[in-house]
């Protein structure tokens, strides 16, 4: 396990994210990222009902990978959790969050063990290198009987947009890019949270469709989320035209797609 901020070159050499240019985009939608959090807010709301489900309140929490603050206003005051603490990779993100807050890597998390009865994520786990070994921080930094409720997206997300693009592109040039990460599966959850060493490992997935007025539109909100194609063997030269406008040309109005988000939920174990 690596220190904060520190990555070793043989997990460089393996990595499928580019995480510096994750903060960049990040850092750069942070002005605007209340124009595009619709999802970030549904996901959140979702973990806030369950949090408010457990029997239990939570006296410190972690939020990882905050943004401006959905999680926090999801939950609201005077709810399960006494305090939350706000954590995001990207600096201008953290800065508009309540506080406190931090600019922290989801892959080194810079907290003593033992530090939080809760940690909550809304879709920010999807873009780490070593998803186990971030659920492995995770649990270290919950103090025995805390909970971890991660929302991420999962595999069913823009499979629309996928094809389409791929469609495009291939009728283009004749074959096509990397343009849409790959995304964990709900059946694999379970297992991850299991090896990570959480008690009583629940995955489970819900689908949201969302209509949007064209294709653009939706290409527009996923850049206003800092949301676009972090890949490390992405193509280095951005989408020919000929290849956008044969998917924007080929592409329905209005332009339904789907958002897959799969919820983690697990236990440290205690006596």
């Amino acid at each position: 396990m690596t220190g904060p901020g520190k990555t070793p070159a043989a997990a460089d050499d393996r990595r499928v994210f580019d995480r510096r240019l994750l903060r960049a985009r990040r850092d750069r939608a942070a002005a605007g990222a209340a124009r595009h959090d619709f999802l970030f807010d549904e996901a959140a709301r979702d973990l806030a009902e369950r949090v408010g489900g457990m029997r239990r309140r939570f006296a410190l929490g972690l939020d990882l990978g905050c943004r401006d603050g959905a999680m926090a206003r999801a939950l609201g005051p005077g709810g399960r959790v006494g305090a939350l603490v706000h954590a995001d990779l990207s600096p201008a993100m953290a800065a508009r969050a309540p506080r406190p807050a931090l600019a922290a890597d989801e892959e080194a998390l810079p907290f003593r063990e033992e530090s939080f009865d809760l940690v909550v994520s809304a879709l920010a786990l999807h873009w780490v290198n070593d998803l186990p070994g971030a659920l492995i921080q995770i649990r270290r930094v919950l103090a025995p009987g805390g909970a971890a409720l991660l929302a991420l997206f999962g595999a069913g997300t823009l499979t629309e947009l996928r094809a389409g693009l791929a469609s495009a592109e291939i009728a283009e040039t004749g074959g096509a890019g990397a343009r849409v990460a790959p995304l964990l599966d709900v059946r694999a959850a379970g297992a991850l949270l299991q090896r990570a060493g959480f008690a009583m490992p629940v995955a489970d997935e819900f689908a949201v469709p969302v209509r949007f007025a064209d294709a653009a539109r939706l290409l527009a909100d996923l850049r206003g989320m800092g949301e676009t194609n972090i890949l490390a063997a992405r193509p280095r030269a951005p989408l020919r035209r000929g290849a956008l406008a044969r998917f924007l040309a080929a592409a329905p109005a209005p332009y339904v797609c789907r958002f897959s988000i799969v919820v983690m939920t697990g236990w440290r174990p205690d006596a």
